[in-house]
């Protein structure tokens, strides 16, 4: 039958903020029978591009623009979530699809020839999309354009969709502005997708009131596309979700991508598969006014066992690709020495091996590599002998291609992953974001972690990857500085999706969501450049968070009120013990033992705090409090009601702040009698006081009172609720914020 095939589609959870139903056409079922997905990832996929699409600009009304953000994991499959959205979007009547990719001319060319491939676009004869890449503004295009964009309801073949993909840098993007220019695209549903969107598409002159190069073409092509939504696709979504909320580029949905069952991230090599990872001595981590003249032994020992791994290949009969890829720094000069010890490597193992089986040299050579063996056999089932290897071992070395992967002598050379088997890739920049290095096994990367930039950082991560089949064979060297700071950016990237996750199923804009996550203090989010807001840090540890401006609003603190009033309705408080000295002031009650889900629910996350430094802190301690909670849902606290709710006078400085909300110690210091407010607390867990305010200015009289019956919070966190947190200020970039200290 012809037509368009439809199936049901159910939406994704996440997706609460749907504008409409895509439906499953021929399209998209053809390139997912292309990709031969099991049926579970099948499922994913399709269920996944749904959700994409869903939040969309649908390409029945006849304008409007949207921006959203879809995040995956490293090397999780981005690309093929971004393909089958595509064929989507031709099945459902989207007209123009432009992909822009690769800052490179060779990243360009990976994503683009990817996007070709698997939509066959070359190998069949229905004709049904129009490929253009880096286009021009010629009149042979311009026509091939129009006449694909004309739609033709009689026609027998069906209409054509246009798909243009274009490299990001100004050159190109300029000429696909020149070219949309002098286009016809009203009322023409549009689809741009921004592969890698927080890599030089954001404006990183914000702070300076300019407009970077590729960013101000961004914007001006999405004002020549009247409909059109820009997808935002990438692993660490940092600094979209930092920008500025006014910013065109600043998403206003997202989608979270869920990656297949044989997916290995960083929850694996830094949590349940530790053992791959190793750590290379500080002592042999060169430095800028040190250098080696032999290789490191860790480097030696790197090489032995990706080569026991690509002997094993072959004896399987070298299917798919084996390699390594050595990352030791962005400096050029490193990759050469790093490359030179390589290659005298590979040519001393090779003749060694070949040497009689009693030449001492060969067998020094033949014990190391037998160390190797015995590493590596305890992660490989099956692994043969090592006599059985031996033989594939000498091929293995000889046959394996070094590349030293940069531009230092001409256009960066790229591996023949399908003329050669196994690869060794030495280099730095090339090699992080968006680089597809195939079957890669090993990974030997002494590098520092730079400034500190946790994206960055985490799209160095090439070892990520579907590696579930061979991922015994796979060890990864690093320092230990970067261990630390892997497993570090772990927590937090988990915490950002959890995060966003539960945000999403409440159906709200993502410019509702609190920009405020977990993060090691080691690290910065994104670069600083393209941040025109502060953020703040902090970490509740064996401290208290309290209010010095609860009298803010009028309005919040009547909600205040009956939040406070209904919560403690639940508690059986009673008078706390203290010395019969103490001061009615200083006579509290209390209750212990109360659910810290209930105080959590029923107090912490109604109360309303308006003055931004006191609520991007109680941000920040609501984030470790529930936290603890995902971990301890039956944690427990004390709460205590102080002075038993009287009125407790406080006074506000020149800031209109309250500088110290806590009562000091009586008689003095020594509190014999008091022990000061701060002392209120429980011996062990968390503790809530709540204080009733009487607030005035300064050398005010009582008849010149401010407000009486301020509900006011202070809360302690014990030493084990420890966690490092930003949360996003209203401030503007200082100059020493947008050029850190770091740099």
């Amino acid at each position: 039958m012809g037509g368009v095939e439809t199936v049901e589609i159910i939406m994704h959870s996440q997706n609460q903020q749907a504008c409409w139903s895509p439906v499953i056409g021929s399209e998209t079922l053809s390139l997912l029978d292309h990709l031969k997905f099991s049926e579970r990832d099948r499922e994913t996929v399709k269920r996944e591009a749904v959700a994409v699409l869903a939040q969309c600009v649908p390409p029945t009304v006849p304008s409007g623009q949207e921006t959203s953000l879809v995040i995956g994991y490293i090397q999780s499959g981005k690309t093929t979530s971004f393909t089958t959205v595509a064929a989507l979007a031709r099945d459902n009547g989207y007209h123009l699809i432009i992909v822009i990719t690769g800052i490179t001319r060779n990243l360009f060319e990976q994503s683009s020839n990817r996007l070709e491939r698997d939509l066959r676009i070359r190998e069949r004869t229905d004709r049904k999309w129009q490929f253009l890449s880096n286009p021009k503004s010629r009149s042979d295009v311009k026509q091939r354009i129009a006449a694909a964009l004309q739609r033709n309801d009689t026609s027998p073949h069906g209409n054509k969709t246009v798909l243009i993909t274009v490299m990001k840098n100004a050159t190109h993007l300029n000429n696909l502005i020149k070219l949309l220019s002098e286009l016809s695209l009203d009322g023409m549903p549009t689809l741009v997708i921004d592969d890698e969107a927080d890599q030089a598409s954001l404006n990183n002159l914000v702070n300076k009131g300019k407009e970077s190069a590729t960013y101000r073409r961004i914007v001006k092509m999405r004002q020549l596309l009247p409909h059109h939504t820009f997808l935002q696709y990438t692993a660490t979504p940092q600094a979209p979700l930092l920008i500025n909320l006014i910013d065109v580029l600043s998403p206003n949905s997202a989608t979270m991508l869920t990656p297949g069952p044989t997916y290995t991230g960083g929850k694996i090599f830094f949590e349940r598969d530790f053992y791959l990872i190793r750590c290379i001595p500080a002592h042999e981590i060169p430095k800028k006014d040190q250098s080696f003249v032999e290789p490191p032994e860790s480097l030696l020992q790197a090489m032995r066992i990706f080569y026991l791994g690509v002997a094993d290949g072959l004896r399987h009969g070298g299917k798919g690709n084996r390699s390594m890829m050595i990352h030791p720094s962005k400096e050029t000069m490193q990759h050469a020495n790093y490359e030179e010890w390589v290659r005298r490597t590979q040519q001393y193992w090779s003749k060694t091996l070949l040497l009689s089986a009693i030449d001492p040299d060969r067998q020094d050579l033949i014990n190391d590599f037998k160390q190797a063996y015995t590493d590596l056999y305890h992660t490989v089932e099956n692994l043969p002998s090592f006599n059985i290897l031996l033989p594939y071992l000498v091929k293995g070395i000889n046959d394996t291609i070094i590349t030293k992967v940069n531009a230092a002598s001409g256009p960066t050379p790229l591996p023949d992953w399908h003329q050669d088997y196994s690869h060794i890739l030495i280099g730095g920049e090339v090699l992080n974001r968006g680089y597809t290095v195939e079957g890669l096994t090993v990974t030997y990367m002494p590098r520092s972690k730079g400034v500190g930039n946790a994206d960055t950082i985490q799209q160095r991560a090439r070892w990520f990857g579907y590696k579930s089949e061979y991922i015994g064979y796979c060890r990864v060297y690093l320092t230990n500085e970067q261990i630390r700071i892997y497993k570090q950016y772990i927590v937090h990237e988990e915490n950002v999706r959890e995060q966003l996750a539960k945000h999403l199923t409440s159906g709200k804009s993502l410019r509702d969501w609190k920009r405020a996550f977990f993060l090691s203090p080691e690290l910065r989010p994104t670069r600083h450049d393209v941040l025109d807001l502060e953020y703040i840090r902090g970490n509740y540890s064996n401290d208290w968070c309290e209010q010095h401006a609860p009298h803010d609003s009028f309005a919040a603190i009547q909600i205040n009120r009956k939040v406070v009033q209904q919560f403690l309705a639940q508690l059986a408080l009673q008078p706390d013990r203290g010395h019969q000295k103490r001061t009615e002031q200083q006579k509290h009650l209390v209750a212990f033992d109360v659910s810290l889900g209930l105080v959590y629910r029923e107090l912490l996350t109604r109360f309303l705090i308006t003055r931004p430094s006191d609520s991007q802190r109680f941000i920040g301690l609501l984030l470790q409090i529930g936290s603890y909670l995902d971990q301890h849902g039956d944690g427990t606290c004390a709460v205590y009601l102080m002075s038993g709710g009287k009125l407790r006078k406080r006074t506000l400085n020149n800031n209109d702040e309250i500088p110290t909300l806590f009562q000091g110690p009586n008689p003095d210091k020594t509190g014999i009698y008091y022990p000061g407010d701060r002392n209120i607390r429980a011996p062990r867990g968390i503790t809530v006081q709540i204080h009733n305010l009487k607030v005035q200015k300064d050398g005010d009289t009582e008849g010149m009172t401010i407000i009486e019956e301020v509900p006011t919070l202070a809360v302690w966190l014990p030493k084990e609720m420890s966690a490092n947190w930003i949360v996003q200020t209203n401030t503007r970039a200082s100059k020493r914020f947008a050029r850190s200290s770091w740099e």
